[in-house]
């Protein structure tokens, strides 16, 4: 039986952790790698962290960020933002991460898919779907939300799935920041097109949502963000409101 995974997503500012709605309106929150740590004693299966900026400056500047976490926390971590090549594979790994997530270089070069997975492994290889609804359909943005693509959101994940990404974070830009729940309709037609891990992301407020997503759909991971930077809620309080509800979620004794 899965086990779905509670991931915290940091969104990073370097060097600061910041959040805002809809990708906009950005504040900062504080330092990331003493909230990574709060989220990994608090039982947090992974972490995400994404340079949001990275792309914008063709840069990314996370390595001392992923090298001091990884000291401390035992779980996966992915990286994200600013990922344009095998070199920036290889400094992310060095640095602790376990996997990358792409985005704004693959819909650039969709080929450049194909070299990664081939290179490391498709487990390492995630795509970040950044997705906002157009009309009666989705479309795939970059740049943090900044540019729209025009590739339909969920030809793009099934032409990423072709051409060897091992997994998919869907985030509703729509739905990012807003707390009122995970953009369902988007998770479920992304999970319909492809056969690879999905991660839901962008809509938690309450404990419901979450009922409601897990209840809705077959989804593989889901990540939070802004209702754990608040103090909205915590990966504790979220696991024990899934095992109660008879979700499969993993048990974690002696947190």
């Amino acid at each position: 039986m899965r086990n779905i995974r509670l991931i915290a997503k940091l969104e990073i500012k370097p060097p600061n952790l910041v959040k805002g709605i809809q990708f906009e309106g950005l504040r900062k929150i504080g330092d990331p790698n003493e909230f990574a740590k709060k989220y990994y004693n608090d039982g947090a299966d992974e972490i995400i962290y994404d340079d949001i900026v990275a792309s914008l400056y063709e840069r990314n500047s996370l390595e001392k960020i992923i090298e001091e976490t990884s000291k401390n926390l035992f779980i996966p971590i992915t990286v994200s933002g600013g990922i344009r090549s095998v070199e920036n594979i290889n400094s992310a790994l060095r640095s602790g991460a376990d996997k990358v997530a792409i985005n704004t270089a693959a819909i650039k070069d969709s080929s450049i898919i194909k070299k990664m997975s081939d290179r490391f492994g498709s487990s390492t290889i995630v795509l970040s779907l950044q997705a906002k609804k157009v009309g009666n359909s989705w479309e795939a943005y970059y740049d943090n939300g900044r540019e729209r693509s025009f590739l339909n959101a969920i030809d793009w994940a099934k032409c990423a799935e072709d051409n060897g990404i091992g997994e998919i974070l869907v985030t509703s830009i729509d739905n990012d920041g807003v707390a009122r729940g995970f953009d369902i309709d988007l998770v479920n037609t992304v999970m319909k097109n492809v056969n690879v891990p999905v991660i839901a992301s962008g809509g938690m407020g309450k404990l419901d949502d979450i009922d409601n997503l897990i209840s809705s759909t077959s989804v593989d991971a889901i990540a939070f963000a802004r209702c754990l930077h608040y103090n909205q809620l915590t990966i504790s309080q979220i696991r024990d409101f899934c095992i109660s509800k008879k979700h499969p979620i993993r048990r974690i004794k002696n947190i």
